[in-house]
């Protein structure tokens, strides 16, 4: 129609006198009304359902807060931004898995090995050329740090037996070995143990009979553990070692977690070990890789990089018990379990037999046939065989009697070789490591990971160990939030104490010893997150009794790191030094106790009227700052730039008993825009002051003003579904929901489908529990919103509006079980204007409500992910794994562990969500991500801990959700043809890999995560009793620092000699993050590069070495800090001297 009018005006205008105002005015009329037809219909305003718009108020002020915000907009450089390739590998486990029979025919028998099995193994047995069976027999003792009973309980009833047994024993056996892994309870021992005990354990160790493996604080989970906590435990555990034990671990022992990734691997190798183990994988990975005589592997990053250097050895059975190591017959290697402790009755001792001399050859001719088996399932015939189990060789007899049936067995078959052409020692796995590598150089390489692990051997049915990503997540987001403040505590402690002493001014005593005297708690705070990584704690996986005793032990190291950073930050902010040894600075969250949320203390006119901020980065930011006030006459005053800067009065809102939303007149939020360099502490001033422009309008049809003062503006709501609005989206909301349901992006002029849903599965009861995720397919999914929302009455009693000059959000409350809000702010910021907050308050109340139920958050959109729907997720905050569906197996088999974000996408759109704790997460169906929020199970799951999860508490999830635009490269097509798989001799096993980008998040994304793991630290400043006082106004550690670089820690090394005292060396951890520079927003500049300029304010670094991970290995002396260079991905150590 806009062609016709344009062509009919254009005959008119030939025919009209040359300057007709009237027709030039009428074309431009038409011309506009185009316009606005074009964009009407291309904007969400053209909905069915009419809508009522709410958007963040718009000023100047907006314009500062951009140009204020540091972030150069320049283009980044090849080298800034490279293009990380995929990494090919022999073993692509996202190409074969979903090729597997995940119902064979053996499930029931629960034993793969079946005729093919021993066929094979009689033909290799005949084999004359094959090398000679080599058998090591690796003693061990599986000691959880907490599961059943605590982490003490355990030490006093079993561990310090264990240990003092190991000692005993392997001085009285000099050809018996031993392991040990968990360096927590080496500690403890270690700790109450005599010097001549000590000195034998440590003979042992020269000797190598007793091998340290992993040498972490625990055998972490691989799963829901983050990437800081993991570095933390490995450092913790590394340094005991050499420090007491004078030796560095060369070998990793994971047996236990439930699914393996390929971050533990990667930092092992970085660490320096040669070699480690592995045991739990899904069962048809088990046959799949016995198939095809794979034991080893190079366990390779998902994007092109250097080949490591460690072997990855997964033991071919079930579990790590004697039942299941021996051989593929259970039967059989039973027994060969030589425990008898009087009074114990089990599946051992009923097949409990000693060795004679009349069975001597008939036990060492079956036992050989076993390890036989397991050499034929590799190329090399080097067998590892465990002998141990959960807390075995507490009892010395225990010790004797394995140890003299085992010796009877080898000294005969080793005297026999023409019978049994076989060595069968006791040894370590470094001895194992070691045979293998002399047979064994054609090692395949592995890209992928383990997840979700699935056992048969409980029922001869799979169970999906999908469960623990998300259970108990209190504790998941305690354990978070306790990471960011030790931390923050670390750096604060390192370059405050370490400029106190090259200051050397008397007038810092005070501030040196009370620093000093912290460093023991941020010690036991370091293994306090360090025994959380356990495979049983951070997973949920232990009786509520002992989850409660972790929560206690986080919270208690969490109100220690929080009062050193107060200590450090008084001692640099505060000028006086008569008042370092006061706590002047007060963090602004108050954790009471463990089990209840945190709480914002008020700032006040009379004593709390200054506030401090900490950014624990390395790199500038610009967030909203919220602070809890008792007035709303106030304003904010940067101290630094010596200005007022953007901010908003928000009131609390009341619940009263019969529903009625009250507005506070005594309790405020104030929010304000701040940003701050790296690194640095900045200080503001509230200041009184009556300007209700800043108040924020409330849209509520239930709302009451306390004492109708009139402070706020309370507003009905019309009908419709509602807006929200900012610079750069609008969001349309579902009126009956209260959920998001589109969102549009203003910049592209593009609408994406966002809806925003809540349900529950209904768990299969005994089938799902702490570990396993079942729901009942008998059942539909649960509307769990549905007798809530009956509760709220009318339908808009349970929205409320609150929209200001910052932000604008709604919540809806389906009281008391789910408060959900949605925010978006407009500060200007470029990344804050383009995500979406999601807050989710969810109270399960007392058991039995809500009993066997799986709560999700589900976003729908219109992303075409594919009819087989693909997704991805990061591991351990580290990098990222593609996951698609297998369309054999259920829901359970398709959730994932998730620990900062996941994202679906497809040629034109990505959408991102970002978490700030460990969950599951899954892509079922097309279009739809989905992430579990708890979880309720009557019953057990029988998996060992004997009780159901019912000790839910009520919990605050948050979600960032980003939606951005990409490239437009077209999807290949996936390959799951199984050509190509059915052949021992073939190397690559899976499809031919194409080369293809390594997908990575958006920069945005990516900094978004992180700024949302480690928030900016806010401190009140306590004038309660030392009147007004002078702070500084900022205060900057870090110049120069390259923004392309992570700071992951700065942390103190421990003294050699006074081991609960600082040295003046300090470990700096560094990551180069990867992201992708052509999803979402034009990247700004972020360099990688280290510069001459490079410093820490007030501080002389004397040297600064490059060394492992663990910083145990020394690599290479640097000249300064622009030495360092990190390639994309790259986590490195450095050991600075100050």
């Amino acid at each position: 129609m806009l062609t016709v009018l344009l062509s009919t005006m254009r005959n008119r205008v030939l025919r009209c006198r040359p300057f007709s105002t009237r027709i030039l005015l009428l074309m431009l009329f038409v011309l506009a009304f185009g316009v606005y037809c074009y964009f009407y219909n291309t904007s969400p305003q053209n909905y069915t359902k009419p809508s009522i718009s709410f958007p963040a108020g718009i000023d100047v002020r907006v314009k500062s807060a951009l140009t204020h915000s540091g972030k150069s907009r320049e283009e980044p450089t090849p080298d800034q931004c490279p293009v990380l390739k995929e990494s090919v590998a022999d073993i692509d486990t996202v190409s074969i898995y979903p090729t597997f029979e995940f119902q064979p025919s053996w499930l029931r028998t629960k034993e793969f090995w079946d005729k093919s099995f021993e066929d094979r193994y009689e033909k290799i047995h005949n084999d004359t050329t094959r090398p000679r069976l080599k058998v090591i027999v690796v003693p061990h003792s599986h000691n959880d740090p907490g599961w059943l009973k605590t982490f003490e309980q355990y030490f006093e009833w079993k561990t310090k037996n264990i240990i003092n047994n190991i000692v005993t024993k392997l001085n009285q056996y000099p050809n018996m070995t031993f392991i040990w892994t968990e360096i927590s309870f080496l500690n403890a021992w270690w700790e109450r143990s005599h010097p001549v005990k000590q000195k034998l354990l440590k003979k042992l160790i020269k000797e190598g009979r007793l091998e340290i493996t992993t040498g972490g604080w625990v055998m972490p989970d691989e799963a829901c553990t983050h990437i800081y906590a993991l570095i933390d435990q490995f450092i913790e555990g590394h340094h005991w070692v050499k420090t007491n034990l004078g030796v560095i671990p060369k070998t990793g022992w994971s047996i236990d977690p439930f699914g393996h990734g390929a971050t533990v691997p990667y930092l092992l190798d970085k660490s320096g070990l040669e070699g480690t183990i592995i045991q739990r994988i899904h069962y048809a990975w088990k046959q799949w890789l016995a198939e095809r005589q794979i034991e080893e592997f190079y366990w390779i990053a998902g994007w092109a990089t250097k080949k490591p250097s460690m072997i990855v050895h997964n033991q071919p059975f079930d579990i790590y018990s004697i039942k299941s190591t021996c051989g593929p017959h259970p039967s059989i290697c039973l027994s060969f379990d030589f425990r008898k402790i009087p009074g114990e009755y089990s599946e051992y001792t009923a097949k409990h037999e000693d060795i004679t001399e009349h069975n001597l050859h008939s036990k060492s001719k079956t036992l050989v046939e076993e390890y036989d088996r397991i050499g034929s399932l590799t190329p090399h015939n080097v067998v590892l065989v465990p002998l141990g189990d959960d807390f075995r060789y507490e009892y010395s007899v225990e010790f004797d009697a394995q140890y003299v049936n085992y010796m009877k067995m080898f000294n005969y078959i080793n005297a026999h070789k023409e019978i049994f052409n076989a060595d069968v020692q006791f040894g370590t796995p470094l001895d194992y490591f070691n045979a293998m590598k002399e047979r064994h150089h054609t090692i395949p390489t592995l890209k992928g990971d383990f997840f979700v692990y699935s056992d048969i051997f409980s029922e001869g049915k799979p169970a999906y160990w999908s469960g623990y990503y998300t259970t108990r997540p209190y504790l998941k987001i305690l354990a978070r939030q306790f990471e960011h403040q030790l931390r923050s505590a670390e750096i604060l402690f390192t370059l405050v104490s370490n400029y106190i002493k090259q200051v050397g001014n008397q007038n810092f005593g005070a501030s040196e010893k009370k620093l000093e005297k912290s460093y023991e708690q941020l010690i036991y705070a370091r293994r306090n997150l360090g025994l959380f990584q356990h495979h049983d704690a951070i997973t949920g996986t232990s009786k509520s009794s002992v989850m409660q005793d972790y929560g206690t032990k986080l919270f208690t190291s969490l109100y220690h790191c929080i009062r050193l950073q107060e200590a450090a930050l008084t001692t640099i902010m505060i000028s006086d030094h008569s008042l370092h040894s006061q706590s002047i600075l007060q963090s602004e969250v108050e954790w009471e106790t463990y089990g209840k949320p945190a709480k914002k203390l008020q700032v006040s006119f009379i004593d709390k009227k200054k506030i401090v901020l900490f950014n624990p980065l390395a790199e500038i930011r610009t967030e909203v700052i919220t602070v809890r006030s008792n007035t709303s006459n106030i304003r904010v005053f940067d101290s630094h730039k010596r200005q007022h800067v953007m901010y908003q009065i928000t009131p609390s809102i009341d619940v009263l008993d019969n529903g009625k939303r009250v507005v506070s007149d005594s309790n405020f939020d104030v929010m304000f825009v701040a940003t701050i360099p790296p690194l640095t502490s900045i200080s503001y001033k509230l200041q009184e002051h009556t300007n209700t422009s800043h108040h924020c309008v409330i849209f509520c049809n239930n709302c009451e003003d306390s004492q109708k003062s009139g402070i706020f503006s309370i507003k009905k709501m019309m009908p419709g579904d509602i807006q929200l609005e900012n610079a750069v989206l609008k969001l349309l909301v579902n009126r009956n929901t209260g959920f998001l349901r589109q969102v549009y992006r203003k910049d592209i002029r593009k609408r994406t489908v966002v809806d925003v849903q809540f349900g529950a599965y209904q768990s299969a009861q005994r089938h799902s529990g702490a570990y396993l995720f079942m729901p009942d397919y008998d059942s539909p999914e649960k509307n769990v919103l549905h007798p809530y929302a009956n509760s709220n009455n009318m339908q808009d009693d349970n929205i409320i509006i609150v929209s200001g000059p910052i932000s604008t959000e709604i919540t809806t409350m389906y009281l008391p079980f789910l408060v959900h809000t949605v925010r978006i702010y407009n500060t200007g910021d470029p990344v804050l204007s383009r995500a979406i907050l999601i807050e989710n308050s969810v109270d399960f109340e007392s058991p039995p409500k809500n009993r066997e139920t799986e709560l999700f958050m589900r976003i729908q959109t219109d992303i075409q992910n594919g009819d087989i729907p693909e997704f991805y997720t990061d591991q351990n905050g580290f990098q990222y794994q593609k996951r698609v569906k297998v369309n054999k197996l259920g829901i359970e088999a398709n959730y994932y562990p998730i620990t900062t974000m996941a994202w679906l996408q497809d040629e034109e759109t990505r959408l991102t969500l970002l978490t700030n704790h460990a969950q599951g997460a899954s892509a079922y169906e097309p279009g739809r991500l989905e992430v579990m929020l708890d979880r309720r199970t009557l019953y057990d799951d029988f998996r060992g801990i004997g009780e159901g999860v019912v000790d839910n508490k009520p919990t605050t999830f948050q979600n960032w959700i980003l939606i951005e635009s990409m490239p437009g490269v077209t999807r290949a097509k996936r390959d799951t043809s199984e050509q190509g798989f059915k052949f021992v001799n073939e190397r690559r096993f899976g499809p031919d890999q194409k080369e293809s980008p390594y997908q990575l998040p958006s920069q945005n994304a990516e900094y978004l995560s992180r700024t949302f793991n480690y928030p900016v630290n806010v401190y009140l400043l306590d004038t309660s009793e030392v009147g007004d006082i002078e702070v500084k106004a900022y205060q900057s550690f870090l110049q120069n620092f390259p923004a392309g670089i992570h700071l992951v820690t700065l942390r103190t090394i421990t003294d050699d000699v006074l081991e609960l005292f600082p040295s003046s060396e300090s470990y700096m951890v560094l990551q180069r993050p990867g992201y992708s520079c052509n999803v979402g927003e034009k990247p700004i500049s972020k360099s990688p590069k280290f510069s001459s300029k490079t410093r820490f304010n007030g501080l002389t670094v004397q040297n600064i070495t490059a060394v492992s991970l663990t910083g145990l290995k020394t690599i290479k002396p640097l000249t300064g800090l622009s030495d360092i260079h990190l390639d994309s991905m790259e986590v490195k150590t450095y050991k600075i001297k100050f």
